[in-house]
């Protein structure tokens, strides 16, 4: 499996590409707002992605997904609790002196429990609802690789912010106690921003949630 992580836009958020390299088949994990950058590397790997998964829609995760959508065809999936933010990219544009991005459709919510599988090994990710940082945010496990895409629920050493629309730091922080630390010791955490880290790392030593 082909799993490339690096840093877009001028908030650096990880975009995340997994890339069956026998099908061709793929998925960008929050695009963020540096498209052209996440084409040429789907280009460079001879990937298509089918989808378009999204952790939360703040915009710096998002602002990528209309280009991306319209030059490859994948799917937009959100949760649907997330919508009114989605809806309201120019307001968060504005907020952070951006520019307002064309708001790509939606063609798929997502829920806790949903699986969506890709490549030819019968690999999948599950998605877990992890409200908090925004209602909507989700998580995506890749049981295969013991492998979380935690989005801004969970940092290094840290968790989201909640002082933003529709944060609440005890409900994120009971999404990381019940859908998070119940995983895997040695699941590899890659974060919205930032490094990686473990599971087990962040339920010894995590300030917040020790």
């Amino acid at each position: 499996m082909i799993i490339e992580t690096f840093p877009v836009g001028p908030l650096q958020c990880n975009c995340t590409i997994l890339g069956d390299p026998e099908t061709g088949e793929a998925i960008v994990i929050d695009p963020g707002d540096e498209a052209p950058k996440v084409l040429k590397r789907l280009a460079a790997l001879g990937l298509r992605p089918k989808a378009i998964l999204i952790t939360h829609t703040h915009l710096d995760h998002v602002a990528g997904n209309h280009e991306v959508r319209e030059k490859t065809g994948a799917k937009v999936m959100l949760h649907e609790m997330d919508l009114p933010l989605y809806d309201n990219l120019g307001m968060q544009a504005q907020f952070i002196g951006m520019d307002t991005p064309v708001r790509a459709p939606v063609d798929e919510h997502i829920h806790q429990g949903d699986v969506i599988p890709f490549g030819s090994k019968g690999d999948s990710l599950q998605v877990l609802h992890t409200p908090g940082h925004t209602p909507g945010s989700c998580s995506f496990f890749l049981g295969s690789r013991n492998l979380l895409f935690s989005g801004d629920t969970l940092f290094s050493g840290s968790v989201g912010r909640t002082d933003l629309w529709g944060g609440d730091f005890d409900t994120e922080v009971r999404s990381i106690r019940e859908k998070l630390l119940p995983l895997p010791d040695a699941t590899r955490v890659i974060a919205g921003h930032g490094p990686d880290t473990t599971i087990l790392e962040e339920r010894r030593s995590n300030p917040f949630l020790t």
